[in-house]
């Protein structure tokens, strides 16, 4: 089959050589180049340097939104389908209608929960308990698209977004392929039930809040992995906090407030708004990561002690 593709980040790669793989790529869409490193040169997508080393054709658009050139460029590809995995951008009606058996995307949730940007990060951070992936059909809105097939899997309980986000990529390859060998006659169904929304991300949502239940603390954890990734303030420095578990304690025992430290040893234990977390790696500003403990020490830290802004140890959601 006659297929684009339109993705951009590292994610989105092994979905591409799948396709490349079993079909035809007569194009490839992926984000401009931005500046990356230190030294801030124009630096291309994942999928721009896998469509450059294959050959393929490759176009980065700033805008799809009435852009002419873009739009008789994606005619004259002549694709018969088109696949979007993580592409970052909606797109126009213009561009939706050129394929004639328009686009698939795999989305990372069972839609309609979790439309967006961010649908792992977010089933992770809302302590769900079981995900899947959707093979939709494309429309205007913001995944608002019929569904042609799905998977639902238990979330492991350690499982950060970025493991969870790669095996449900992986099993979406599946879906998408047999969706692909099924079209014409495969029909997707309505979306049905309450919608959900997953939203970029923002370097806030890694802050670690120590009024929420220790559980919780660990669910966003996992969930703003690798990025903006988890972190506190304490005396003015920002500490990420590149390992922690969750502990349950004993009522007796948890009468502290949140975010006082209950011991520095084995990591360092720290009272949530119920149970406590055990921070066992940080990594504190400008300085490399580091035992928990180490930290702590060297910065005269005992039990007693409270760790982070206020606005933590309130339980804010």
């Amino acid at each position: 089959m006659r297929v684009a593709f339109f993705g951009s980040p590292a994610w989105a790669v092994p979905v591409l050589k799948a396709l490349d793989e079993a079909h035809q790529v007569v194009l490839v869409v992926t984000a401009p180049d931005r500046p990356k490193g230190r030294g801030l040169r124009p630096a291309p997508t994942p999928v721009a340097e896998y469509a450059q080393a294959r050959g393929l054709p490759l176009l980065k658009p700033e805008r799809l939104r009435g852009n002419r050139e873009f739009l008789e460029a994606f005619r004259a590809a002549g694709p018969e389908v088109a696949v979007i995995a993580a592409y970052g951008k909606i797109l126009p009606k213009e561009v939706l209608e050129v394929p004639p058996y328009g686009f698939l995307n795999l989305h990372p949730s069972l839609l309609p929960k979790y439309r967006g940007a961010a649908p792992v990060q977010w089933a992770l951070i809302r302590g769900e308990k079981t995900t899947g992936v959707s093979i939709m059909k494309t429309e205007e809105g913001l995944d608002t698209g019929p569904v042609y097939l799905a998977y639902e899997t238990p979330i492991g309980p350690e499982e950060t977004a970025q493991e969870l986000a790669e095996r449900l990529r992986d099993k979406g390859i599946e879906l998408l392929l047999e969706v692909l060998s099924r079209l014409p006659h495969l029909e997707p169904t309505p979306q049905t039930g309450e919608a959900s929304y997953a939203p970029p991300l923002t370097k806030e949502e890694g802050r670690i809040r120590f009024g929420e239940r220790a559980e919780a603390i660990y669910a966003r954890h996992r969930g703003v992995q690798p990025w903006p990734g988890s972190w506190f303030v304490h005396g003015g420095e920002r500490v990420q906090v590149l390992d922690l578990r969750p502990v349950q304690r004993e009522t007796k025992e948890t009468s502290a407030p949140p975010g006082t430290v209950l011991e520095v040893g084995d990591g360092v234990l720290v009272q949530a708004g119920e149970g406590a977390v055990r921070l066992l790696k940080v990594k504190p500003e400008g300085r490399r990561a580091m035992p928990a403990e180490a930290w702590a020490r060297g910065r005269g830290i005992r039990p007693g002690v409270r760790i982070g802004e206020p606005s933590e140890e309130a339980g804010k959601p």
